[in-house]
């Protein structure tokens, strides 16, 4: 054996007995403090005896951590990945009770409950103890997480020359332009500001009129967002409402835009995607919306949670900021109460428990996933951290509470970057965001009903006495349910049926509404026809910009308040009445009129250009999915080295172009980018987790 090698087997050693040492003094410290945790024997031991003891049971329990766990971890691939979660604990605590077992002499028993708190507790001391002794291993630390995110990972087509650079795209979800700006001027976000200050630039986008993630992401990784009108939208021909954080409906729109496309997507190239609704081709597939419905070997939709839950050390630290963070929501939500903070919107039942999914249990997969990538020198990632977008639905977007979730995703920025020192090839960054989102009272809370009760009145029929709420669909629901193996539930909107009611559906602050009982898209004068007022009544309520509907002669008309009107063929008389809502509204609403499942009458809120308020038609304080300020406005930053986009981007069709090509420029790059590799202090500063 070379010096080399007798210098890392030495290393090794060195780490394994420092580990075992500082397991045996947690082991003794526990015993002292919990009553029913005992080293000893009835008559009692000396000092030195239940020191031996304890080394043995921590040596007998990381032995079966090391060998049983990740057994255990592939036995449970049909168990429900939070499941797993929670079972994590009770396992550990079961393998701390064989371990000793294995004591002689029976020195070593624990109550049932008792154990899973030790096992826990050692569990990420050990862990902690291991990355604080390998980060100044530099090879060891990639080692060790290689083997962590890479356990199940498929074998692959072989690496790229390692001189080529490899791309991460980081998408922060619902974090406008602007908002990006304010936080990084004011110091919340500085990872991201230092990375601005030398290597990256920023520029915004405009999302187009479907302003959410189901329609950005699936132009940005498929190339193609054609006839997604809206985030959720009823499809005549199959008497279907089309929901975009749906597995089912995803999966169809991800094939929808393959076969126009005829491309893969923008990760068909040894690529990975995370925590996204849509694969992007990757083959590397982690919390993917798209696939999550599927079952069987070749679905890797949750690969992550169990990639992740295998660190039982991993399972504890997520399961203590779960914790925390479900208190912090509470706590902020009464908080806003006692303020009188107004807007406000309900934020009781599981909301609590699905924000702490998104901004701890997400969060920390994904990260540990794209480090994972990153370290296995994949040429191309692409993550979703949902967050943000979380919060600000029912915190509002420039609240407390969604700047604090900022502040911690930009940790996980610092964390991604960082590593990429460690990685076999240079690393490129990328961050940019699917949408933003727009302030502003709900559409009931401001008006006292619903569109749907406006539209029913419209109609002539019944409306509830009462006013229900219009529920809120968010993506961290949507991965909750995946990760429970439950659908996502829509209730009577999933199959509306053929009747004569309208269906009306809600998208942020965009509504669409159709006649089921017609194969077709109406006419104005046949929604006239059947409904005299129902137009009128739309058009000039006080919470409604605009309406777009189909012309007697089939040509888009857009309807306004006070009896404004403007067909969209008739140059500048869209932009005329869109004024309000800024550049570029027109051509994003006359690119939608030409979709094959546009609405029989789509309806946007009012806006107001001096506060950037809208009216969601859902229950959200900040919101998207229309036309009106910030929601419409996401940001793209890039390394300096990459080729700027030739003028403004509008569209995620355009954001895709320009993301494939920056891939194409990384294929063809040799060498100078690794001289911006982030430099890496041999003092630690690469963290043990996703930061919480």
């Amino acid at each position: 054996m070379r010096g080399g090698g007798w210098r890392k087997a030495g290393s090794a050693l060195l780490r394994v007995a420092v580990v075992w040492a500082v397991s045996t003094l947690t082991m003794l410290a526990l015993a002292g403090l919990l009553p029913d945790f005992r080293l000893q024997s009835a008559d009692g031991d000396s000092i030195t005896r239940t020191a031996l003891t304890a080394a043995w049971g921590a040596g007998a329990f990381g032995l079966l951590s090391a060998l049983v766990w990740p057994v255990l971890v592939r036995a449970l691939l049909l168990v429900p990945a939070l499941v797993l979660g929670l079972l994590v604990f009770f396992l550990n605590g079961s393998l701390l009770l064989i371990a000793l077992d294995l004591i002689p002499d029976g020195r070593g028993s624990a109550d049932p409950r008792t154990a899973v708190v030790v096992a826990a507790v050692m569990s990420a001391v050990a862990s902690a103890t291991s990355t604080a002794l390998a980060v100044r291993d530099d090879e060891a630390y990639r080692r060790r997480l290689s083997r962590l995110a890479d356990r199940r990972r498929r074998r692959g087509p072989a690496a790229p020359p390692e001189d080529r650079p490899g791309t991460v795209f980081l998408q922060l979800d619902g974090v406008g332009h602007e908002v990006l700006r304010h936080a990084v001027a004011t110091g919340l976000m500085p990872a991201t500001a230092g990375l601005l200050d030398t290597t990256h630039r920023l520029a915004p986008w405009r999302t187009d009129w479907s302003s959410q993630t189901g329609a950005s992401q699936l132009g940005i990784l498929h190339g193609s967002n054609f006839d997604v009108p809206a985030f959720r939208w009823y499809e005549k021909e199959t008497g279907e409402t089309v929901v975009c954080n749906r597995p089912t409906s995803a999966a169809e729109l991800q094939r929808r835009a393959v076969l126009r496309t005829r491309s893969a997507g923008l990760l068909a190239a040894d690529g990975a995607s995370r925590g996204n609704l849509f694969g992007g081709g990757a083959g590397q597939l982690a919390l993917v919306l798209s696939v999550s419905a599927r079952r069987g070997r070749g679905t890797r939709s949750r690969a992550g949670y169990f990639a992740y839950f295998s660190d039982p050390a991993n399972a504890v630290r997520t399961a203590l900021s779960l914790a925390a963070e479900v208190v912090r929501e509470m706590t902020q939500s009464v908080r806003a109460r006692l303020r009188g903070d107004h807007p406000r919107v309900g934020r009781g039942g599981l909301y609590p428990f699905i924000r702490a999914f998104a901004t701890v249990v997400e969060r920390d997969v994904v990260v540990a996933a794209v480090i994972g990538d990153v370290l296995a020198g994949r040429a191309a990632v692409y993550a979703d951290l949902v967050g943000y977008d979380e919060v600000a639905h029912h915190s509002g977007p420039r609240s407390r509470d969604a700047l604090q979730v900022l502040r911690r995703l930009d940790r996980s920025v610092e964390m991604i970057v960082k590593v990429t020192a460690h990685a076999p090839r240079p690393y490129r960054i990328v961050l940019l965001s699917d949408h933003g989102q727009s302030p502003g009272e709900t559409f009931l809370g401001r008006f006292g009903l619903t569109l749907r009760d406006l539209v029913r009145a419209g109609c002539g029929l019944p409306v509830r006495r009462r006013a229900r709420r219009t529920p809120s669909g968010s993506e961290a629901r949507a991965a909750v349910l995946a990760a429970l193996h439950r659908p996502v539930e829509e209730g009577e909107e999933a199959r509306p049926g053929r009747g004569f009611d309208p269906v009306v559906l809600a998208s942020g602050n965009l509504a669409l509404i159709s006649f089921p009982d017609v194969a077709y898209r109406l006419t104005r004068g046949q929604i006239e026809r059947r409904h005299p007022a129902l137009l009128a009544t739309l058009a000039n309520h006080p919470g409604v910009g605009f309406l777009l509907v189909r012309g007697n002669d089939g040509t888009g008309v857009l309807l306004g308040p006070h009896g404004a009107e403007a067909r969209l063929d008739v140059p500048g008389a869209a932009e005329a009445l869109l004024a309000e809502f800024g550049p570029g509204a027109a051509d994003a609403v006359r690119r939608t009129d030409g979709f094959p499942h546009v609405a029989d009458v789509m309806v946007n809120s009012a806006y107001d250009p001096h506060t950037g308020a809208v009216h969601a038609f859902e229950e959200q304080i900040g919101s998207h999915g229309g036309l009106g300020g910030e929601q419409g406005h996401a940001f793209l930053m890039w390394p300096t080295d990459l080729p700027e986009p030739a003028g403004p981007v509008s569209g995620a069709e355009q954001v895709h172009t320009v993301l494939r090509g920056w891939l194409a420029d990384a294929r063809e790059s040799r060498g100078p980018v690794e001289d911006q590799r982030p430099e890496v202090s041999e003092t630690g500063t690469l963290p043990s987790g996703p930061p919480s």
